[in-house]
C-alpha cells in the first residue's frame, strides 16, 4: 500500500505550533540588570532613615574607694589607731559611654540604665556629632530602662516610631545601631534570633529579642529596627566569653520601652501594674498532673492578700496560661506581659483551675505604699545600731528589686564602722526576729532591741537565714 505524503498545510502549522511553545519548554535564560536598582541590594536608605535619632550617651561619675573592711576591725584600731593602711577612702573619676535612642522629637531619649545610673554628668553626642548635656526624667533599674531629656531649644529632632514588639516573629530581619567600643556609630545587621527570653541578667520583668546583629561593649542602649525603620527594641546585653559578640544579643522590646516612656512623661516617675502574686514555672511533671498535653504557664504559688491578683480570684494553685491571649511560661514573662499594660485598664487571665479553663479579668494597679516606710537610723547600745531601717511595703519592694510578697523591716542602708556593720548586717536583710520574737515593723523592732543586754538576731538574706547572738 502506498503512503499518501503528509499533508504540506499540515505539516506548516505543526511548526508553528512548536516555534510557539519551545520558549516555554526551554530553561529560562539569565536576564542582565536592566537598573542600577537591579543591581543593588542594600540597607542604606533604611540607616539613612533610623541613624540620625541613635544617639551616644557618654557619662561621669564619682566613685569613691574604700579600704577593705577588715581595717575598721577594733583589732587593727588598736595597733593602727588612727594611721589605718590606706589611708581615708578616696575618690576617683569613672567615665562609661552607651548608646540611647531619640523617640519624641523635643529631645526624649531612652536608654539603659546601667549606662547612666550614678551619673554626675551625662553629655548625649548626636549623629551629627553636636553635643548636648542630658538629664534624668525618670529610671527604672528593673527593667534597666532610663528616660533622658535634652534642650533641643525648640528644635525638632529625628526620632523613631515605636514598633508593635509583639507583632515580631522570629526570623525577621532587624538592624542594629549604636556606638560599640567608643568607636563611632554602626550598624550590624541580622534577623530576630528568639523571642521571650527570660532568665538573662537581674531585670525582673523579663522577655528579651534574641538577635545575631552584632552587639558589643558600648550598643547597650541603642536601638533595634526593622526594616520599616521603627524601634522594635533596646539593645541591652550579650551572651559572650570574650567580651565580644558571637551572634546572642538581647533587646528590650519596644512595647516595655515604651510603656516606661509614657510613664515617666506623665511626670510621677515610672509606675508600672503589679501581679500580687508569685509562682513557678510549669514544668513537665508537674504539666502531667495537671493533665496539660505540654508545659505551658505559671502555677500560682502565693497570693498578696487585697492586691490585684487576689481581687481577680487568682486562687493559689492555679496556672495563668496566657495575658490578653499571649502566653506566657514563667513568672519574669507573666510580669513582663503585666508590666506593659497601662494602669487603670484591666487584663484577661486565661487560667487553667482544677482541669478547667476560665478567664479572669484583672484591674492593672500600681503596688501599694503600705505600710509606710518609717524610715529610721537605729541607736543606742544594741547590735543594730548604724542600721537604716524601714517598714517593707510592696511599692518598696519594687524599688528594691526584691519579692513584693515580702513583709516586715528591710535594712537599707548600713553605716560604716558601726556595730550593725561590725556585726555583717548589710543592705536589703531583712530582721526577722529578736530574741525569738517576730518583728513586724520599725516601732516594734525599736522596742524589741530596747532593755536588755544579749540579743539573739534572726535575718533574712535572699532565701538564706542567718542568726547571731551578741551580749552588751
Amino acid at each position: 500500500m502506498l503512503r499518501q505524503p503528509f499533508p504540506r498545510r499540515i505539516f506548516l502549522v505543526l511548526a508553528g505550533l512548536l516555534a510557539a511553545l519551545l520558549p516555554a519548554i526551554a530553561p529560562a535564560q539569565p536576564r542582565l540588570p536592566a537598573s542600577r536598582s537591579e543591581i543593588q541590594l542594600s540597607f542604606a536608605p533604611l540607616v539613612q532613615r533610623a541613624a540620625p535619632a541613635v544617639v551616644n550617651v557618654y557619662t561621669r561619675r564619682v566613685e569613691k574607694v574604700q579600704r577593705p573592711p577588715l581595717f575598721d576591725d577594733p583589732f587593727f584600731r588598736h595597733f593602727f589607731g588612727n594611721q589605718m593602711p590606706f589611708g581615708e577612702p578616696r575618690e576617683r573619676i569613672a567615665q562609661s559611654l552607651g548608646s540611647g535612642v531619640i523617640v519624641e522629637a523635643d529631645g526624649v531619649i531612652v536608654t539603659n540604665n546601667h549606662v547612666v545610673e550614678g551619673a554626675t554628668e551625662i553629655v548625649v553626642a548626636l549623629a551629627d556629632r553636636r553635643e548636648f548635656e542630658a538629664r534624668v526624667i525618670a529610671a527604672d533599674p528593673r527593667v534597666d530602662l532610663a528616660v533622658l531629656r535634652i534642650d533641643t531649644r525648640g528644635e525638632n529632632l529625628p526620632f523613631l516610631e515605636f514598633r508593635d514588639s509583639d507583632e515580631l516573629q522570629v526570623g525577621d530581619l532587624v538592624v542594629a545601631i549604636g556606638n560599640p567600643f567608643g568607636v563611632g556609630q554602626t550598624v550590624t545587621q541580622g534577623i530576630v534570633s528568639a523571642l521571650g527570653r527570660t532568665g538573662i541578667g537581674d531585670a525582673d520583668a523579663q522577655s528579651f529579642i534574641q538577635t545575631d546583629a552584632a552587639i558589643n561593649p558600648g550598643n547597650s542602649g541603642g536601638a533595634l529596627v526593622t526594616m520599616d525603620g521603627k524601634l522594635a527594641g533596646v539593645n541591652t546585653a550579650i551572651y559572650s566569653r570574650s567580651g565580644g559578640s558571637i551572634g546572642i544579643g538581647f533587646a528590650i522590646p519596644a512595647n516595655l520601652v515604651a510603656s516606661t516612656v509614657s510613664s515617666a512623661l506623665a511626670g510621677k516617675g515610672i509606675k508600672r501594674p503589679w501581679l500580687g502574686a508569685n509562682g513557678e514555672p510549669v514544668t513537665s511533671d508537674i504539666a502531667a498532673g495537671l493533665g496539660l498535653a505540654r508545659p505551658n504557664g505559671v502555677l500560682i504559688g502565693e497570693i498578696y492578700r487585697g492586691g490585684p491578683a487576689d481581687h481577680a480570684g487568682l486562687r493559689t494553685g492555679d496556672v495563668v496560661l496566657a495575658v490578653e491571649g499571649r502566653e506566657v511560661n514563667d513568672p519574669q514573662g507573666l510580669k513582663f506581659r503585666i508590666s506593659t499594660r497601662k494602669l487603670g485598664e484591666t487584663a484577661a487571665l486565661d487560667v487553667l483551675r482544677r482541669g478547667q479553663r476560665v478567664t479572669l479579668r484583672m484591674n492593672m494597679v500600681e503596688a501599694p505604699e503600705a505600710p509606710p516606710r518609717e524610715i529610721t537610723q537605729l541607736a543606742g547600745n544594741q547590735p543594730l545600731a548604724g542600721a537604716t531601717v524601714a517598714n517593707l511595703s510592696p511599692a518598696l519592694a519594687i524599688e528594691l528589686a526584691i519579692d513584693t510578697l515580702e513583709q516586715g523591716v528591710i535594712v537599707m542602708n548600713v553605716a560604716q564602722g558601726s556595730p550593725a556593720y561590725r556585726l555583717r548586717v548589710r543592705p536589703g536583710d531583712l530582721i526577722v526576729k529578736i530574741n525569738n520574737r517576730d518583728v513586724g515593723d520599725v516601732r516594734g523592732l525599736q522596742g524589741l532591741v530596747r532593755g536588755t543586754d544579749q540579743w539573739t538576731v534572726v535575718l533574712k538574706r535572699g532565701k538564706q537565714l542567718l542568726s547571731f547572738s551578741v551580749r552588751a
